[in-house]
């Protein structure tokens, strides 16, 4: 096999040739045929989040077909199409994961972070948190859906069920949720990066009924605003932009300090939440959700091997809807 592989913090990404990995009990062996990237991958190659081990693989947003299984699985497995997303597996046992919010485990593992991921040929994953994805779809169209699409659908489900919704960076994950939200009828409002003009197209041709800059005013009150985009500067413009009782959801893992707000913008009882990673039953809700809508996802595929290329355009804001790399 071969890995696209980050040997330090900041580094550029390495192509390294390994021996095929051997899935241990319940694992699976996933021959990769697309890869996502995610703002989270920035995150890992920029080390803006903790503890990570060198070597690692990014990719959390993969798509292929199990070519090997470990000991206790069925080799019926062999050859299923499957979707490995962030969430690498939980422990199990701690009070969250017994209280059902596996996404907030104490002892969780991680694709692409703290486990080897999605950017090469092969990946290893445990069984139990992989999904089936089924013979519908292009590889590289459903990559993203593992990631932007279930986080996207876990940050509309806590904005609640108004109906004006603002969409803070319509990226990868806004432009599968906006999908999402004009199907459940909500009216979008599309926030970009000041004079992109292909980002504000690409939510109006999606539906969106306002398309503008983070830095305007949308035409009408929100009854929430979710804010993919990982800039805290953003959270008080949410917050005067929603009305009273209204929810600004923050569905990054990392997002740059929030700026000092006066109280009045949050009193009125709005609020300010995150999102922490997602279940597994997000996974089944949003998959579902997904073939009934008919979300059409934008990407751009790079080869394996552009991956640097493809981190660099990302991070500059030149990627239209999600960038997927293919082996």
């Amino acid at each position: 096999m071969y890995a696209m592989t980050l040997p330090a913090r900041g580094a550029p990404l390495q192509r390294v040739e390994r021996p095929d990995p051997v899935p241990g009990p319940g694992e699976v062996r996933v021959k990769v045929s697309a890869c996502g990237i995610c703002r989270t991958d920035l995150h890992v190659v920029d080390g803006e989040l903790p503890n990570i081990a060198y070597p690692i693989v990014p990719g959390h947003e993969v798509i292929g077909r199990i070519d090997a299984v470990g000991d206790g699985l069925d080799r019926s497995h062999l050859g299923m199409r499957v979707g490995v997303p962030w969430l690498g597996s939980t422990c199990g046992h701690c009070a969250y994961c017994r209280a059902d919010r596996e996404n907030l485990c104490d002892h969780p593992q991680f694709t692409g972070y703290t486990r080897d991921g999605g950017f090469a040929s092969h990946l290893v994953a445990d069984a139990r948190y992989c999904f089936p994805i089924g013979e519908q779809g292009g590889d590289a169209e459903l990559a993203p859906l593992m990631c932007a699409g279930l986080i996207g659908w876990r940050s509309l489900v806590m904005a609640g069920d108004g109906k004006n919704l603002g969409i803070y960076g319509f990226g990868a994950a806004g432009h599968i949720v906006a999908q999402v939200a004009r199907a459940q009828g909500r009216a979008v409002y599309a926030f970009t990066r000041a004079g992109d003009t292909e980002a504000q197209h690409l939510a109006r041709s999606l539906g969106a009924c306002w398309a503008g800059s983070s830095e305007d005013r949308p035409p009408v009150e929100l009854d929430a605003a979710i804010i993919y985009a990982p800039a805290g500067p953003l959270v008080p413009l949410a917050l005067r932009a929603v009305c009273k009782g209204g929810r600004v959801v923050c569905a990054g893992i990392h997002m740059s300090d929030i700026p000092s707000f006066p109280y009045s913008i949050l009193w009125g009882e709005r609020q300010i939440v995150s999102v922490a990673n997602l279940t597994r039953q997000d996974g089944v809700d949003f998959l579902e959700a997904a073939a009934k809508v008919g979300i059409r996802t934008h990407v751009t595929v790079f080869p394996l091997d552009q991956a640097n290329e493809a981190l660099s355009r990302l991070r500059d804001g030149k990627v239209l809807g999600a960038a997927v790399l293919k082996p």
